[in-house]
């Protein structure tokens, strides 16, 4: 198993990154941590935990989003978590959806440092896995300057060592949770700086970063970098991770052979009853930029959430892309 690292992550996504998601990515990295999509604590607590929790051994390393304000209840999901063998805890202080608002969880718990402080004082005495938070820098008519400082400095002070910010503010009035993806702007100097106030915390930044540059622009001012749409819509970014960031000089496989590895456990989940298109939507992008490229997606697109529909469909879908004789990163971007 990869040693647990907050390096480069793949952000928490609902609808996104459930565990077929999660296993294709693996497939490009070895090394970047994984999250779940986020989970509510009364699923987890009342829910069908193997269907909410279940991952594949292979995903490792790989975190559990958990969302909630219920100190005991969150203690409570985060030692199933741990249970279930996930490798770090996560704690949603950034979703700004209508379901959070209604909840008292995600982004309205801006506002409230102090219940966020008891959370993950009490998920800590559950686990011994690290426990995490994921904020936004501020909400609604919040000043991030004094926002996102309170936060840190809450969560810090009962041990949770990494913080991972959202550079953005999330609006819950007057902006759907689409907007507020890409309507408020991007603060990166305010993270910087938090940073810099508060050098022993592992400060990870997200929001916006779609780029190999980008990355390295932010890691001279923070200590890791979360990658969202950009890591789902272009896979292929995550190609040249693993040796820029992680040392790991293992040849890089070809786009065809990541498919080629996917096959096989499209395969099983077919078996167990998982329809193809609950798979096949995640590798969409995988191609993105070759010739070709949109025939695969169409293929795939019209022919897998068809009934009967196999593997045979990713096959046909991969000869509609001539393979790439010594792909590299350079050369995909």
């Amino acid at each position: 198993m990869t040693a647990l690292t907050n390096k480069i992550a793949i952000a928490p996504m609902m609808d996104w990154t459930d565990r077929h998601d999660r296993y294709f990515l693996r497939l490009i990295t070895r090394h970047a941590l994984l999250y779940t999509e986020m989970v509510t604590t009364g699923a987890v607590l009342h829910g069908d935990r193997e269907r909410l929790l279940g991952f594949d051994p292979a995903e490792h390393p790989v975190a559990l989003q958990l969302g909630g304000s219920d100190p005991a209840d969150l203690a409570e999901a985060a030692r199933i978590g741990e249970g279930f063998g996930y490798d770090e805890i996560n704690l949603n202080v950034g979703c700004p959806s209508d379901r959070v608002q209604s909840g008292r969880f995600g982004a309205c718990l801006m506002r409230e440092s102090d219940l966020v402080a008891r959370c993950i004082a009490a998920m800590r005495k559950a686990v011994s896995v690290p426990v995490t938070v994921k904020c936004r820098i501020g909400v609604d008519e919040q000043d991030p300057e004094v926002a996102l400082p309170r936060m840190a400095r809450a969560v810090r002070e009962e041990g949770c060592e990494t913080l991972i910010v959202h550079a953005r503010k999330a609006w819950l009035e007057g902006l759907s949770p689409k907007e507020n993806r890409d309507v408020p702007p991007l603060d990166y100097p305010l993270v910087y700086r938090l940073k810099q106030a508060m050098p022993e915390m592992e400060i990870v930044i997200n929001g916006g970063i779609e780029s190999l540059a980008a990355i390295d622009a932010h890691f001279v001012h923070v200590d890791g970098v979360m990658l969202g749409r950009a890591a789902y819509q272009t896979p292929w970014l995550l190609s040249g991770i693993d040796r820029l960031y992680f040392g790991d000089e293992t040849p890089l496989p070809s786009r065809h052979e990541v498919l080629a590895r996917f096959l096989p456990y499209i395969e099983r989940e077919l078996a167990k009853g998982t329809h193809l298109h609950a798979m096949t939507r995640h590798i969409l992008g995988i191609f993105q930029g070759c010739p070709g490229a949109r025939a695969f997606r169409r293929h795939i697109s019209e022919n897998a959430p068809r009934r009967g529909a196999d593997a045979n469909v990713v096959r046909q879908a991969m000869k509609l892309v001539p393979e790439m004789q010594g792909e590299t990163l350079a050369e995909v971007g």
